[in-house]
């Protein structure tokens, strides 16, 4: 994990380039459906170049490139991570199911015995 602290945008300047790239990529979606009559490469060239543009300026950023390193390191991190055999998740999978399909039956018994106490015991309604 990241041994960072984490720190809030705190120049004024850095502000403001994080309002312009959201700014750009707003300009991309809106692009994407003012241009609803053009071609749909037309409408996604809109969209993806409002991207770009928001990531090229949200990048120049101090937030932005701590935001990069963060997204570095995490994808790091899952490259450490030991993932279970193709075996062990089948089996991992068939016990959640085993168990749930237990637990519904369970559930749905103490639903029927509880129903049968209350209407037909206690209240005396018959179905």
């Amino acid at each position: 994990m990241s041994n960072q602290s984490v720190q809030t945008v705190s120049t004024t300047n850095d502000k403001f380039k994080v309002v312009l790239a959201v700014v750009a990529l707003i300009a991309g979606v809106v692009g994407f459906f003012v241009l609803t009559g053009k071609p749909t490469l037309v409408r996604a060239a809109a969209l993806v170049v409002g991207l770009l543009i928001s990531a090229g300026i949200a990048y120049t950023s101090a937030a932005g490139r701590d935001f990069l390193n963060f997204a570095k390191e995490s994808v790091r991190e899952t490259k450490k991570v030991v993932w279970p055999t193709r075996k062990e998740a089948t089996q991992i999978t068939l016990i959640v199911f085993a168990f749930v399909t237990v637990m519904a039956i369970f559930l749905w018994g103490t639903d029927k015995i509880l129903e049968f106490v209350l209407y037909d015991l206690i209240l005396g309604w018959k179905k």
